[in-house]
């Protein structure tokens, strides 16, 4: 295929998502609502978008940019630090948290985020992993079907399972993101079965992709990353904790220390980004998943499986897109790479990142590094290739970058 008929293909897709895009219209208007009553709740005043330095004590804008996010995620109470670097950090301290020597957490959506595997002890022998500390780890299997396996998850719990996780998102595995239904009967399916497990969702990438959030269906506690959706695109760093207060504050104890907790950590300069950010993430996040949408149709229409399908409900802002050569992968990023605001002249390799067990590629020519919302791929070096694309802040940017990857691709042999 040509370039000429690529575009030709570009503009009929984009004709065919059209519907598509008005039902994420109606979600963002009704996310946009709640983000700004969080603020109308808050009552968040000029003075609240100062930073502060040191220890940060008193620092009224941090408390109030919590009682946003608690109430845009109903929950009782949140931590929202710019300390707090990555996603896997946010989990990290929750789980160190919540855990104790002897307790149990199980997975059970098979194994989790590449990143966790460490963390938890599947992999490796990193000392102060939760198997180091003495905490125990069983997984459940996904059906052949990808799908939750209800049976070998109720013979799994028993009254040593102290936290359940549950990933909102595919992760780098060709399987649903999980939907907040299927996530609400999880939730009751768990407390019937073990009443004193406590259900974490690893939230990232799902955040403001609904109209509720998993503590309304269930979850006890959920964390993610602000250069992911919550962020809107312009957090320049952080990571949040959402849920009950008493698991907030167990988690806070783990990010500072116990009889510290909450209390301290300034917010320095980038307080105004982080409470302009889930201001405007309701639309960033819609956008993207109209780019995503089109990136679904575009490569469909061009011959390979994509999931989810365009027109497919979405629980998070990941398409994966099975390219099925490692040749074709590395097109792909460098074709994304092309298309970016910044480094577009740099050729993405794969190589070893800290925390995963395969090479990775990815392609991410952001402003602030990493920063999945903006419009980033990624992927393992391992069959069948699939890519994971994620982001845009404009579906506009979307599809120019994904005409920029999908003429690259093509051109692979």
């Amino acid at each position: 295929m040509n370039t000429h008929q690529l575009d030709k293909l570009a503009l009929e897709v984009e004709g065919e998502v059209q519907n598509v895009y008005r039902e994420i219209e109606a979600k963002a208007m009704v996310n946009h609502a709640r983000v700004l009553e969080g603020f109308h709740l808050a009552r968040v005043s000029d003075y609240h978008l100062k930073g502060s330095t040191g220890y940060g004590y008193d620092d009224a804008g941090r408390e109030a940019l919590e009682r946003v996010y608690a109430h845009v995620f109903g929950a009782e109470a949140a931590l929202v630090r710019g300390q707090i670097v990555s996603g896997t950090h946010a989990i990290a301290i929750t789980l160190f948290g919540l855990l104790r020597p002897g307790d149990e957490l199980l997975a059970v959506q098979g194994s989790p985020y590449d990143t966790l595997e460490e963390l938890i002890g599947k992999r490796g022998d990193a000392p102060g992993s939760l198997k180091d500390l003495g905490v125990t780890y069983k997984q459940v299997e996904l059906s052949q079907q990808g799908l939750l396996d209800y049976a070998e998850i109720g013979k799994s719990l028993t009254s040593k399972t102290k936290v359940v996780l549950v990933q909102r998102s595919r992760g780098y595995a060709w399987r649903p993101s999980l939907t907040l239904n299927e996530l609400k009967k999880l939730t009751s399916f768990i407390k019937k079965a073990a009443p004193q497990a406590l259900i974490f969702v690893d939230n990232c990438y799902g955040e403001l992709v609904d109209t509720l959030e998993p503590p309304a269906v269930g979850a006890d506690i959920i964390a993610g990353s602000l250069i992911k959706n919550p962020g809107g695109g312009i957090a320049p760093t952080g990571g949040y904790v959402v849920g009950k207060r008493e698991l907030v504050e167990m988690a806070a104890n783990r990010w500072t220390a116990p009889g510290i907790g909450a209390e301290v950590g300034p917010s320095l300069g980038h307080q105004r980004l982080l409470f302009q950010g889930i201001f405007l993430a309701p639309h960033t996040v819609a956008e993207a998943i109209k780019g995503a949408a089109f990136a679904a149709r575009l490569f469909e229409r061009l011959g390979f499986k994509v999931s989810p399908g365009y027109n497919e409900e979405r629980s998070d802002i990941i398409q994966a897109i099975a390219l099925e050569s490692p040749e074709r992968l590395v097109a792909f990023c460098r074709g994304l790479q092309g298309a970016s605001p910044v480094d577009a002249h740099v050729l993405p390799e794969p190589n070893y990142m800290p925390g995963y067990e395969d090479d990775v590629i990815m392609a991410a020519g952001t402003f602030v590094q990493g920063a999945s919302l903006e419009l980033t791929a990624d992927a393992p070096l391992r069959a069948p290739y699939s890519v994971y694309l994620q982001g845009g802040m404009s579906k506009e940017y979307v599809r120019l970058g994904v005409i920029s990857a999908a003429k690259a691709v093509m051109q692979v042999k």
